[in-house]
């Protein structure tokens, strides 16, 4: 059995749908060297497997009015299983929490949260963020300019 379960074919097709998620079946089978009903049957098993998580668009995000994007590293009081499930719980309800890590090291979380400028950012730290029962410290990083964003796996 191929490493993960993954064949030639479908890394060929994870690789196609990464560097463009809008393909049609047809265009997708093509390009992977399948016939369309294969290459669809494939699709739909990675998706049930849990390989394929969604598809997404890639915006700029200064673009659209949020230019701000700060790294977080939140410390908690304690890692209990109770501290841990009550910030995940509240983080993922923010919208302006893109990415969240749970972490070895220094912090226990690491977040990336975009904002439309400081004043806003300042409001989700102090409104949100710093309520979090269990929450120890927050350091923030400003992120000065993107250079590498929703590169493809490497398959």
């Amino acid at each position: 059995m191929p490493k993960n379960g993954l064949d030639q074919f479908d890394r060929k097709i994870l690789s196609a749908l990464m560097e463009d998620a809008s393909l049609t079946n047809v265009e997708l089978a093509n390009k992977v060297g399948l016939s369309p009903s294969p290459c669809l049957r494939r699709v739909k098993a990675m998706e049930t497997n849990g390989i394929i998580r969604g598809r997404r668009l890639l915006v700029d995000e200064a673009e659209v009015g949020l230019p701000i994007s700060v790294f977080l590293q939140v410390t908690l009081e304690r890692q209990i299983e109770a501290n841990l499930d009550r910030f995940e719980t509240a983080i993922n309800n923010w919208p302006e929490v893109v990415e969240c890590h749970l972490m070895t090291g220094d912090a226990d979380y690491l977040l990336r949260v975009v904002a439309p400028d400081l004043n806003a950012y300042h409001q989700f730290l102090m409104e949100r963020l710093t309520r979090v029962e269990g929450v120890a410290s927050i350091k923030s990083s400003f992120a000065l300019k993107q250079t590498k964003y929703g590169e493809p796996l490497p398959l």
